[in-house]
C-alpha cells in the first residue's frame, strides 16, 4: 500500500511503525475470509482491509478520529484471525492498537459510551470491585426487561448465578512442590478470573506442584490488557509497568505461567509495548518468560492418562491460537490425559467475547456466540473446554453443556478433584 506521510510525521516512532505496517498490505483481501465482524456485518469497512484504509487516511491527514472511523475500529474484535491468513505478514495487531489509542485521544464519544467505558476500565480489572458489580447485576437481572440499553442488558445477562468465595490461594505467597523441585514459576492469577472462577487458579497450582514446580504468587494488578484494548494507553502502560517491576523483583524464574490467554497475549507483547522506554529491557525479559499453562505443561511433560470415556469439545480462544500461536498443545494434552477430544467447525472464528466486546457490542457478539455454540454442540460433547475465562463465560451463557478450563480437566485427570462445573457427570 502506498503511503504519503511527511518527514515530520515519520519522525514520530509510532507513526513510522504504522507506516511500515500499512506499506506491507497489498489489498489482497484474504483477511476478509477469516474476519468474524465482516462475516456477520458484510461491510467492507468492518473487515481488516477496510479498517486499514480508514486508519491510513486518519493517520496521514493527522486529523482527529470521526464517528464513522471510530465505529468501524471499535467493531474490530481484535481476534487477530486476519493475521493467520495474510500472505504479506501485515502486523495488524499493532496497527489496530495504535488506531485505538488515536481514537481514544482525539474522538469525543457520546456521554453514555464514555461513562460505560470508564466504568469497565475502573471495575473489571479490580477483582473486589468486579465481584461487587456482579453481585449487583445478579440482583438487578429480574429488571432487565425494563432496561432500554442493550449493553446494560448484556451485562446483566452475563452475571453468573453464583459467585465463588475469594480463594486464599490468590494471595501473595509461595507454594512448595509436593516432590523434588524442578522449576520455579510465577503464576499470573488474572483479574476477572479471581472474581468469576477461583477453581482455575486452584487447579493450576495443584497441577504445577505435583509436577515439581515451586509456585510463586506475587502482588500483581491487571496486566493492562483490558485498558490497552480500549485504547486507554496511559492506564494500560502504568498497569503493565507495575507488573514488570514486580516480576523483576521476584528473583530467578523459569517461567511466568498464565492461564487466561487474553492476559498472555498482552504480557508476551510487553517488549513491543515498551519499545524505546527505559523499561524495555525488563519488559522484554518478562515477555520471554511468559508461557500459557498448556505451553508450559507441554514443555515439562504431563503423565499419560487412562481413557476417561468423556468427549471434550475444545474451543480455541483467539488470544491463544492467533495471538500466542498456541494451537496444538491444549488438544494434545487433553488427549494424552485420556479424554476424547473433538474440535468444532470453523475453530478459527471468535466466540464474541473478546475482552469487553460482548458488553460494548452485544448484538454482534450475540450472533458470534450463537454460531460458535452451534458448531460446538454439533460435536455432541459432554464437556466444553477452553483456555480463557472470557470465552468460558460467553459460551457458558448460551449452552447447557458444562464449560470448564483446560487446566481443570488436566488437574482432575492427574489426581486433582473433579471440577465443580462437572458435578452432574459420572
Amino acid at each position: 500500500m502506498q503511503t504519503s506521510f511527511t518527514p515530520e510525521q515519520l519522525a514520530d516512532p509510532a507513526i513510522a511503525r504504522a507506516n511500515e505496517i500499512l506499506r506491507a498490505c497489498v489489498h489482497c483481501g484474504f483477511c476478509t475470509a477469516t474476519c468474524p465482524s465482516y462475516q456477520v456485518l458484510g461491510d467492507e469497512l468492518d473487515s481488516p482491509r477496510g479498517r486499514i484504509y480508514l486508519i491510513k487516511e486518519m493517520l496521514e491527514t493527522g486529523r482527529p478520529a470521526d464517528a464513522r472511523t471510530a465505529k468501524h475500529i471499535d467493531r474490530c474484535l481484535g481476534c487477530l484471525a486476519c493475521m493467520t491468513t495474510c500472505p504479506s505478514g501485515v502486523d495488524y495487531m499493532h496497527l489496530i492498537d495504535h488506531a485505538r489509542a488515536h481514537v481514544e485521544r482525539t474522538y469525543k464519544r457520546p456521554a453514555g459510551e464514555r461513562l460505560l467505558r470508564f466504568l469497565l476500565a475502573k471495575i473489571v480489572p479490580y477483582p473486589r470491585r468486579f465481584r461487587l458489580a456482579m453481585k449487583g447485576a445478579r440482583l438487578a437481572r429480574p429488571l432487565a426487561f425494563a432496561v432500554p440499553d442493550d449493553r446494560l442488558k448484556a451485562m446483566l445477562a452475563l452475571a453468573p448465578a453464583q459467585l465463588p468465595k475469594p480463594s486464599k490461594n490468590d494471595r501473595p505467597q509461595v507454594f512448595a512442590p509436593t516432590g523434588p523441585r524442578r522449576y520455579r514459576v510465577a503464576l499470573q492469577t488474572g483479574c476477572a478470573q479471581k472474581a468469576l472462577d477461583t477453581d482455575i487458579n486452584d487447579a493450576t497450582i495443584r497441577l504445577l506442584r505435583r509436577l515439581g514446580c515451586e509456585v510463586v504468587i506475587l502482588k500483581l494488578g491487571c496486566c493492562g490488557a483490558l485498558s490497552h484494548h480500549m485504547g486507554r494507553e496511559g492506564e494500560a502502560h502504568a498497569q503493565a509497568a507495575a507488573n514488570i517491576r514486580a516480576y523483576a523483583a521476584a528473583g530467578p524464574l523459569d517461567a511466568i505461567v498464565i492461564n487466561t490467554s487474553g492476559c498472555g497475549t498482552t504480557v508476551k507483547d510487553y517488549g513491543g509495548i515498551f519499545a524505546g522506554d527505559p523499561l524495555e529491557g525488563q519488559a522484554a525479559q518478562v515477555a520471554a518468560l511468559a508461557k500459557d499453562i498448556t505451553e508450559f505443561l507441554e514443555t515439562i511433560g504431563l503423565p499419560q492418562g487412562a481413557p476417561k470415556g468423556l468427549r471434550v469439545a475444545y474451543h480455541s480462544a483467539c488470544s491463544l491460537q492467533h495471538g500466542q500461536k498456541v494451537k496444538t498443545a491444549p488438544r494434545a494434552l487433553l488427549a494424552a490425559a485420556g479424554f476424547e477430544v473433538v474440535e468444532p467447525a470453523d475453530p478459527h472464528l471468535c466466540c464474541g467475547s473478546a475482552g469487553t466486546y460482548n458488553l460494548l457490542h452485544p448484538e454482534i457478539a450475540g450472533e458470534l456466540k450463537r454460531r460458535k455454540i452451534a458448531t460446538l454442540e454439533a460435536t455432541a460433547p459432554q464437556i466444553i473446554a477452553a483456555g480463557n475465562i472470557g470465552c468460558m463465560m460467553q459460551i457458558g451463557s448460551g449452552t447447557g453443556v458444562p464449560v470448564v478450563h483446560t487446566v481443570q480437566l488436566l488437574d482432575w485427570a492427574t489426581g486433582g478433584p473433579k471440577p465443580h462445573g462437572l458435578a452432574a457427570l459420572p
